[in-house]
């Protein structure tokens, strides 16, 4: 068996490994028991399909006033293959515009003999995934080895929040270092699906976790300099439930949010200036560290432009709709720029990318160091680049 196949072998071995102890993790995290927030005794979602629009809400000049009544034949729960007369609202938030064979989610309530429904929406679970798996297959398709590596990567991340992050944080761990050390498994497993043992893995994940970390200390300072901190949120209202029952500090949901949504442009930017680096060395071996570090910055400089965009139009893009409200309000300038609103918009895109600057000379400083660590000097081997 030659070196490169023993090598593939136990890169595989090792993630399998990490992948089985995440698994495990996740089953043993799903036990908790969580504290009742609503009584729902008795209510249920399901799936149907609607078979008539038996009275129509919609009017002449387009819009919908009232409730449609429509007949669903349901396709899950006890009441599977049974045709049920139920009313779907015409909110914008709750029910959906029902015709002959759309599927729906059926809000239900079963007590013996009588059965309480209502449309609550309609069924996009399907679309969703669908959506979902098409992007993954185009980025397989387009992107080949890497892109499956990194689709890969992706969703072990998404599941991590999902099935690790969000119920330690239940159980009572530190949203904020909860969400770092979320964030740095991640980006480990991620590096190395794509680099694999080399140095580069290293130098990007350590720049990664550097530049996640440096927002957050950023986000932080930002909002005790402006008196802006997770008790300002619009939900506070229902979050405070949660810190009630469960002593959850809510008021650090708002920072933790912030290194999830930074840690892509940071792992994007740090992943290019250490593979950049590596070529550049690959290419002149015998390359004075000061000229690799001065090289190293000319290319962060290039990518950190448009990662530092990036951020800011993503947070700037969530908030369009309540700017638009500002706008026809023709709220005061003073106004618009002191509510709690904007400033934790501001705060996030100006943090996030904040971290995306700082990424690129920790990563170029580190890259330096590691990839010259163990080259004699005068040296002139071809090999002595990250790979």
């Amino acid at each position: 068996m030659s070196d490169k196949t023993l090598s593939f072998i136990k890169r595989w071995w090792l993630m399998a490994a990490v992948l089985l102890a995440t698994v495990v993790l996740a089953a043993v995290l799903q036990q908790v028991e969580k504290t009742a927030l609503i009584n729902r005794t008795g209510q249920t979602f399901e799936k149907g399909v609607v078979t008539a629009v038996l009275q129509d809400n919609l009017q002449p000049d387009g819009t919908r006033v009232g409730d449609q009544r429509v007949a669903v034949r349901m396709t899950s729960g006890v009441r599977k293959g049974q045709t049920i007369e139920m009313t779907s609202s015409s909110g914008y938030l709750f029910g959906a515009a029902c015709r002959e064979g759309l599927r729906v989610i059926v809000m239900q309530s079963v007590a013996g003999d009588t059965t309480v429904s209502s449309v609550y929406s309609q069924d996009r679970g399907g679309v969703l995934i669908l959506f979902a798996l098409l992007y993954l297959a185009a980025l397989v398709v387009i992107g080949g080895k890497q892109g499956l590596k990194g689709a890969l990567g992706l969703a072990f991340t998404f599941l991590s929040i999902i099935y690790l992050y969000l119920p330690l944080v239940y159980l009572g761990w530190p949203p904020l270092w909860t969400s770092v050390l979320i964030c740095a498994a991640t980006t480990a497993v991620t590096m190395y699906l794509i680099g694999g043992p080399t140095r580069k893995t290293v130098v990007a994940s350590v720049g990664t976790v550097a530049g996640v970390v440096i927002a957050a200390l950023i986000a932080a300072l930002f909002g005790w300099a402006t008196g802006i901190s997770g008790w300002n949120v619009s939900d506070i209202e229902t979050l405070i439930t949660l810190w009630n029952t469960n002593g959850i500090n809510v008021g650090e949901l708002l920072f933790a949010g912030l290194l999830i949504s930074s840690l892509g442009a940071v792992m994007d930017v740090a992943m290019s200036v250490a593979s950049s680096m590596g070529e550049v060395l690959a290419q002149n071996p015998a390359m004075h560290r000061t000229a690799l570090f001065a090289s190293g910055m000319r290319i962060g400089r290039d990518m950190m432009g448009t990662d530092s965009n990036t951020l800011i139009l993503a947070f700037a893009g969530g908030s369009v709709s309540t700017l638009l409200l500002d706008y026809a309000y023709d709220l005061p300038a003073l106004q618009i720029l002191n509510s709690n609103n904007i400033g934790i918009s501001v705060m996030q895109g100006l943090a996030g990318s904040f971290g995306v600057v700082l990424a690129v000379p920790v990563t170029v400083a580190l890259a330096t160091l590691l990839y010259t660590a163990r080259r004699p000097a005068g040296a002139m081997r071809q090999g002595a680049a990250a790979e």
